[in-house]
């Protein structure tokens, strides 16, 4: 029976689970002719999402040999005989289930020919040492590969470059790890080493640092619609310990780093690094996270070269996408000047090219429209305004609340257009700028674009939200109680409080509040009765008691604590609230005193003797509990505001009227 026969019928007797479980691995069928071989695959039936385009899948090739493809049948040419394990990751786009898994496949090359070498797609896209690319977007749960890429960059005086290749992931700003390496296949006896061992192989001479700036610059494309970052100017290192302060700066952002040993690199080399992407990840679909590349040649006449890959978290694979750099703002320290840098990628999928392609995007409005920038576009175009006829340009057209850039003139192949091998070529892109607006609320901000190739329907984007971090703020309160009605015993009337409080800072609508009061220690003195007749011993002297004073003495020392206040902002300038409030004496002293008039010896006259009991302390005593109802007037979400709360007290009962001042920092 034929290969490709058991294949289909196995593929057949699975089908009926795939209804349920879609988890069918993708099968490659190679078919070999001396060294020369055809891959083709089968693959699990594609099941369309409600509304999306038509679903397809994108291929990455791994052949073994340290060579791969992007093409969905490749052929490739081994240059030796042997066997060659062979991986092929299928990613299925505007699919509603998993993508395939990937299976191993070895094939056995018996023979050899003089047949034509392979065309090696094009990776590099700058003029550096290092890049970096990955088959797919991360999707929590799924796995991912990393193609690192490095070479003896072009117009290099040396016949061959040596040095050390760092990878740093998994960013300390994010509280989950992203990625975990399940492996890196290395076909160019690339060795592991730690940080000490790449120090050593070091120079003491100065290093050129023109390839590594303080800030990034995004200068075009590279692949996936990631992000790079490259250097402007720098000043060399000086000597070993400032390169070591450098890449410890480096490695401080990252829980994770990888470093390899490259020696003799005359061309393009490359590694393929399986990043298992975490279940547990950034659950927040759109968030970007940063994957960072260093190239540490040995000679002191070459830069140190960075290469940064940013990789948005997707729920779902879609080659159209809008992507917010920083979706985690400080609203404590943003403003109207604030850039929010956006990218919206494009992919023409079609069966032929595309010569017009209008990308318009919804703004909110937090957003100023007037203040858009371009930054970068793919393909790169003149200005429509300034374009002769028929050249290849880009238009914007603003309005309140959408911003459309049109590409006129292009031509931007199709995927399954025949010919096209490289999926890169298929791609596009806009890079902008956007300001707030003067009056900024703290409130999450999206954008969604739609994309329209030629006369076609359009094609939506995922929705890219910002949003504010919440932050913490710190208060001060001033205030005045005053208990209207009859007082309670051991209950001031009237007292000056001082409190602190705790909520979150500059919420827009609805908050949670905590608070801390503290009162000055007060003393109660009090008459508790007489007691009349009875006898003492004086220095053994009789003598005669004609009645006993009894006086209490309390120094309070209290406290008040809110551990539940809900707060409304109505609007800026007027909030109210509710809440419960929890009183008790810290720290309550009493002490006894005792005046005892006494008949002097013979008749003499009264005489007034005085004593104290011992002083009784008790700690967290005399608990209390109050509801209360809060209105604020002012500018409430920051300070300084004014306010008055009502307070109905139990144990005593009691009402309380609490005026204040308050100011959140």
């Amino acid at each position: 029976m034929k290969p490709g026969l058991i294949t289909g019928l196995l593929l057949l007797s699975q089908l009926a689970m795939a209804q349920v479980n879609d988890t069918l691995p993708a099968v490659v069928e190679p078919l070999i002719e001396d060294n020369r071989v055809k891959f083709t695959s089968q693959l699990r039936p594609l099941r369309g999402i409600a509304g999306a385009p038509v679903p397809f899948y994108t291929y990455f090739w791994e052949f073994g040999d340290g060579s791969y493809s992007f093409e969905k049948e490749p052929h490739h040419v081994y240059k030796d005989t042997g066997d060659y394990p062979v991986r092929l990751y299928a990613t299925n786009n505007y699919d509603d289930g998993k993508k395939p898994p990937t299976r191993l496949k070895k094939i056995k090359v018996e023979k050899k020919t003089m047949l034509a070498a392979n065309t090696a797609p094009a990776f590099f896209k700058g003029q550096g040492s290092l890049e970096m690319m990955t088959n797919q977007m991360p999707r929590p749960g799924e796995d991912m590969v990393l193609l690192l890429g490095y070479r003896n960059k072009p117009g290099s005086q040396l016949q061959a470059v040596s040095g050390s290749v760092m990878l740093l992931y998994n960013e300390k700003q994010f509280a989950q790890n992203s990625f975990d390496m399940a492996e890196a296949r290395r076909y160019h006896q690339e060795k592991s080493i730690g940080l000490d061992s790449l120090l050593a192989y070091a120079p003491a001479e100065e290093w050129g640092m023109e390839a590594v700036a303080a800030s990034y610059r995004e200068n075009g494309d590279r692949k996936k619609g990631l992000f790079t970052a490259s250097a402007g100017s720098a000043a060399p290192f000086a000597n070993k310990p400032q390169l070591k302060q450098f890449l410890k700066q480096q490695m401080e952002g990252y829980r994770k780093h990888h470093i390899w040993r490259v020696d003799g690199v005359k061309q393009e080399q490359f590694m393929f690094l399986s990043l298992n992407t975490l279940p547990e990840m950034i659950k927040d679909t759109n968030a970007v996270v940063t994957v960072t590349g260093l190239f540490i040649p040995d000679d002191p006449s070459l830069d140190v070269e960075q290469y940064s890959l940013e990789l948005q978290i997707v729920a779902s694979h879609d080659p159209n996408r809008i992507m917010l750099r920083k979706r985690r703002l400080n609203y404590r320290f943003t403003g109207k000047g604030k850039e929010n840098i956006y990218k919206i990628q494009f992919q023409n999928t079609g069966k032929g090219p595309a010569k017009r392609v209008a990308v318009t995007v919804t703004i909110p409005g937090m957003l100023n429209t007037a203040t858009v920038e371009l930054v970068d576009m793919k393909p790169a175009c003149a200005w429509c305004d300034s374009a002769y006829a028929n050249q290849s340009c880009i238009d914007t057209i603003l309005t309140k609340d959408s911003i459309q850039f049109i590409f006129k003139n292009i031509y931007l192949p199709g995927t399954q257009q025949d010919g096209i091998s490289d999926p890169d070529s298929t791609m596009g892109y806009v890079r902008y700028k956007l300001r707030f607006n003067k009056k900024m609320k703290k409130l999450p901000f999206t954008s969604r674009a739609s994309i329209v190739f030629d006369k076609n329907e359009p094609v939506y984007t995922n929705r890219s939200t910002g949003r504010f971090k919440k932050g913490l703020s710190p208060g001060i309160i001033i205030g005045y109680n005053t208990i209207p009605g009859k007082v309670p015993a051991d209950i001031a009337q009237q007292n000056y409080v001082l409190g602190f409080s705790l909520s979150e800072y500059a919420a827009y609508r609805n908050y949670f509040q905590w608070e801390l009061y503290l009162q000055k220690s007060r003393t109660i003195e009090t008459y508790e009765g007489v007691r009349v007749g009875g006898d003492t011993m004086i220095n053994g002297v009789g003598y005669k008691v004609e009645y006993r004073d009894y006086f209490r003495k309390q120094k309070v020392l209290s406290a008040e604590a809110v551990p539940v206040f809900f707060r409304r902002n109505l609007n800026g300038w007027l909030s109210a609230g509710a809440g419960a409030l929890v009183a008790v004496d810290v720290e309550r002293g009493t002490t006894w005193t005792i005046d005892t008039w006494v008949q002097r010896p013979n008749g003499q006259g009264l005489t007034l003797l005085k004593g104290d009991r011992p002083k009784q302390l008790e700690t967290f005593a005399n608990w209390r509990g109050a509801v209360f109802a809060d209105v604020q007037l002012g500018m409430v979400r920051t300070g300084p505001a004014v306010g008055c709360r009502f307070l109905q007290y139990i144990n005593p009962s009691h009402q309380r009227i609490f005026l204040y001042a308050s100011w959140k920092l």
